[in-house]
């Protein structure tokens, strides 16, 4: 069992994110893998949130199970599941280092990113883009996903020029990432990261991530989330330099 005080005041702070994430706050989530892998490697950060996802994963589903796009779906899942095959030899092949520095430069982008969308920046996708294009951020999105549970970007670059209803946009993204992430679950598996360690530290943050999401939905109807955004973005760019630093002098 995980017993370093570290990792569970971080691993604390990581679903409590994430539960504000399913409640209501977007994206903030994406920084819990980068702080838990402030304390343990990176692999296994990964492989301890991922049973949290996929139980918060279930809710979106049922939520928005008749609501959802099929186009979207039939063609970023299959290319997904390849960009999920190619985190996994990733993380199989290279040292943790080399993982480590991944993340810190993928949470840099991604915090980059939503700073700059949450200023009025897009990435211009044509409504009628070819699917191509389609593939490779459904690719994108399941490498980022794989390595740092961050597969948000690409999927909107794709998804959003679309103009989908609003519960149509999130039964959509419920499900797309309902199902990547059940995707992953063999390739930790080869990972050797679902030990009695690592279950044992999921389920006792568990209680935590589920609380932490009915807050966020009461929260996000009671601030205003500007604010908000920009600080944990900020520091998502800090903790991404941390990683890098840490990979570069370990």
């Amino acid at each position: 069992m995980l017993t370093d005080p570290t990792f569970y005041l971080l691993a604390i702070l990581a679903v409590t994110l994430l539960g504000l994430a399913k409640g209501g706050f977007a994206g903030v989530g994406a920084i819990s893998m980068p702080l838990l892998a402030l304390a343990i490697s990176p692999v296994q950060a990964a492989a301890i949130l991922l049973p949290v996802l996929i139980v918060q994963d279930a809710v979106g589903v049922w939520a928005f199970r008749k609501s959802w796009d099929r186009g979207t779906l039939t063609l970023l899942i299959p290319s997904a599941a390849v960009g999920i095959v190619l985190g996994y030899l990733l993380a199989a092949k290279v040292s943790t280092t080399v993982v480590l520095a991944v993340l810190g430069a993928i949470s840099m982008l991604f915090a980059a990113y939503r700073l700059w969308t949450s200023r009025g920046g897009r990435v211009q996708v044509a409504r009628n883009a070819p699917p191509l294009l389609g593939a490779a951020l459904g690719v994108a999105s399941g490498f980022t996903s794989q390595i740092a549970h961050a597969g948000q970007p690409p999927f909107q670059m794709w998804v959003l020029p679309k103009n989908l209803p609003p519960t149509t946009l999130a039964g959509t993204n419920a499900i797309f990432f309902a199902v990547i992430n059940w995707l992953k679950v063999p390739a930790y598996l080869a990972l050797g990261q679902f030990t009695k360690v690592n279950l044992t530290a999921a389920a006792l943050l568990m209680p935590i991530a589920v609380a932490s999401t009915f807050a966020g939905v009461w929260l996000v109807r009671r601030v205003k989330p500007e604010r908000f955004y920009t600080i944990i973005y900020i520091l998502m760019i800090v903790v991404g330099l941390q990683l890098i630093w840490k990979a570069l002098s370990g």
